[in-house]
Order: structure tokens, then C-alpha cells, then sequence
């Protein structure tokens, strides 16, 4: 069953239930090592097939695979035409950014599509500022830019020659693009989240996200030839759409909840270090020494945003209403205060 509760920063205050914080970081950590698998699996699969087609059918296997446990667990109930518009502008978002990166890959470089993913973070947090009202304090500000100076050094391998080379293409800017659109997406979810179970909105999501990649991709399935789709083409779409749409969707739709937006962004910041550490798992050589700096200034900066707490915005004391015997009635809570979070 799920708790109504005050917003997670306001939850303790009040004497309510403590939010399992511990769970969405742990959570969302998990999620980056899965998001850092994707990567690799996107460059090796995306010369295989149309990109709006495989988007379409990673988005589309997700949700079959989702429905068995949302019709069992909460029905399969239509949601009206308000919800729905809430579910298609949340997909747009993603939609958006999975078909810029694998657009983004035929004409740049894994390289580049890194440098410009780590910013995410910082988008999220300006987003988060302007949807929200979630301020930055100095410190998570200061520790957002080191974070981005140390994924970009990492990245590079702190090769500045490499990075004064960095040259931005019509590649760099579609997946520049895809990433605003995550940046927003994160915010998204906790300004158009209404207190429903997690698992139905990541489901709706899914669905109409399914929904605007047919609309875009129908003249184009007809010209596939699907007998000569690689095999490997197959399984990596369902690597994709098993654990790094379906669960890392589920899991970062819940944690923005718990511990918001730019903490669960801020976990980006990892994914260079992630990257590398899975090609060393895959045989490549270890990193120059000049990489370690990078990462230490990664790792810090997470945790420095993990423990930081967003400057409280500007809020107005609502004014007791009146009783028809003149005294001052119960303070009514606006629905926008309180989030449902599951057990």
C-alpha cells in the first residue's frame, strides 16, 4: 500500500514517515552501472537498424514485458485524457533522447557522445530550478562543475590535446539535443507525478512513448527486410529493453520521488568511470594514470551532492481558513505537497 507523505526534503520535518532514502540512492547507483552497459550495446547494434525502428521496438518490448505485472497488480485501468497527456509529454522526453543517441552514433563518436552526456547532471539541476523551485546550494554548484570537468577528464584521458580537438558536429548536436531532453525528464517526473503507484506510470509511459515512435517510424517498417536483421541485432534489443529501459526507467521514476532530480541525475557523472571499468572487464587495457584524477573528481563530486540538501525555495504560509463560527478551520494541504511513495 502506498504512504502519503510531505515532499522527501519536508517528510522528517513534519514528524512523518522517514523516507527510504537509502533505497533510491542504492537504487539509482545500480540503474547508472545498467545505463553504462547501454553504451556499448547501442554502437554495436545501432548500424543493424533503422533508429527510429529499433527505439520503437526497445520502447515497445519494455511494455509487453511490464504489462503481466501492472494488469496483475493494479488492473489494466485506461488512464483519462489528462494522465495521458502526462504520460506522452514524460515519454517524449526519453523518446527524444534514445532516438538522438543512436541517431547521434552514426555520425560521431562514442567519445564525443560521452563528453556531451556528462553534462545531464547540470540540465537536470537547471530544470529541477525552473519546473521545481529546487535550488542549488554554493556547494552542490561547485560540485556539479567538478563533476562535469572530471567526467570530460575522464573521457579524455586527460589528454587536453584531445579535448582542445573536440570538434562538434551535426552528430554532437542531435545527441546534445537528446540530452537536454533527459535533463528535463528527470524534473518531469517529480512536477507530473499525482500520487499514482510507480509501476503505472512507468507502464503508461512506456505505452505512449510506443505510441509516438510508430506515429514516426510507420513509412519505414515497411521497407525492412526482416529476414536480414542480424541476430545479434535481436539480443541486444532485448538486453536494452529488459535492463536498460524497463528497470532503470522503474527505478529512476521512483527515486526522483525519494531523493529528486538532481540527485538521481548526479549520478551520471559516473558513467564515464563505469564505461571504463567494463572495458577493462572486457579485456581492454588499463587507463593511463592520468584518467585517476578524473575519477576522483567524479566520485567526490556525487557524494558531495548525495549529502547536500537543495536551498529551500520560497514558500507562502497558507492562511487558515475561517469556520462559519469565526474561528480558524483545519489548514487544507494542496494536492502538490504530497507524493505517494510505495512500501
Amino acid at each position: 500500500m502506498p504512504i502519503a507523505s510531505a515532499t522527501s526534503d519536508r517528510a522528517d520535518a513534519s514528524g512523518g514517515v522517514r523516507a527510504p532514502q537509502w533505497r533510491g540512492h542504492a537504487l539509482t547507483l545500480a540503474a547508472t552501472c545498467l545505463v553504462a552497459t547501454s553504451f556499448p550495446v547501442g554502437a554495436a547494434i545501432t548500424e543493424g537498424l533503422d533508429s527510429l525502428v529499433l527505439t520503437l521496438l526497445r520502447f515497445t518490448a519494455a511494455a509487453l514485458l511490464f504489462a503481466p505485472f501492472v494488469i496483475w497488480r493494479y488492473g489494466l485501468k485506461a488512464p483519462g485524457l489528462r494522465d495521458l497527456a502526462r504520460y506522452a509529454l514524460l515519454s517524449a522526453c526519453l523518446v527524444g533522447f534514445f532516438w538522438a543517441m543512436f541517431s547521434a552514433l552514426r555520425y560521431t563518436s562514442a567519445l564525443n557522445t560521452a563528453a556531451i552526456y556528462a553534462l545531464t547532471p547540470v540540465i537536470t539541476a537547471l530544470a529541477a530550478w525552473f519546473l521545481l523551485r529546487e535550488r542549488i546550494g554554493g556547494a552542490a554548484g561547485f560540485a556539479l562543475l567538478l563533476g562535469v570537468l572530471g567526467s570530460i577528464w575522464v573521457v579524455f584521458r586527460g589528454d587536453l590535446t584531445a579535448l582542445t580537438a573536440l570538434d562538434l558536429g551535426h552528430g554532437d548536436l542531435i545527441f546534445l539535443a537528446g540530452t537536454v531532453s533527459m535533463g528535463a525528464y528527470a524534473a518531469l517526473v517529480r512536477r507530473l507525478h499525482r500520487g499514482e503507484p510507480m509501476a503505472q506510470m512507468t507502464f503508461w509511459t512506456l505505452v505512449t512513448g510506443a505510441f509516438w515512435l510508430l506515429v514516426l517510424s510507420a513509412p519505414r517498417i515497411g521497407a525492412i527486410e526482416w529476414s536480414a536483421v542480424p541476430g545479434s541485432v535481436v539480443l541486444g534489443i532485448a538486453y536494452l529493453a529488459i535492463f536498460t529501459t524497463l528497470t532503470t526507467f522503474f527505478i529512476q521514476q521512483w527515486s526522483v520521488t525519494v531523493i529528486g532530480p538532481t540527485k538521481v541525475m548526479s549520478y551520471t557523472f559516473l558513467n564515464p568511470a563505469l564505461v571504463m571499468l567494463l572495458g577493462l572487464a572486457l579485456g581492454e587495457a588499463l587507463p593511463p594514470a592520468a584518467t585517476y584524477p578524473g575519477m576522483a573528481l567524479v566520485v567526490g563530486a556525487t557524494f558531495v551532492l548525495q549529502r547536500s540538501k537543495p536551498a529551500p525555495a520560497a514558500t507562502v504560509t497558507p492562511e487558515p481558513k475561517k469556520t462559519p463560527g469565526g474561528g480558524a478551520g483545519p489548514v487544507e494541504l494542496a494536492k502538490s505537497d504530497l507524493i505517494c511513495r510505495p512500501l
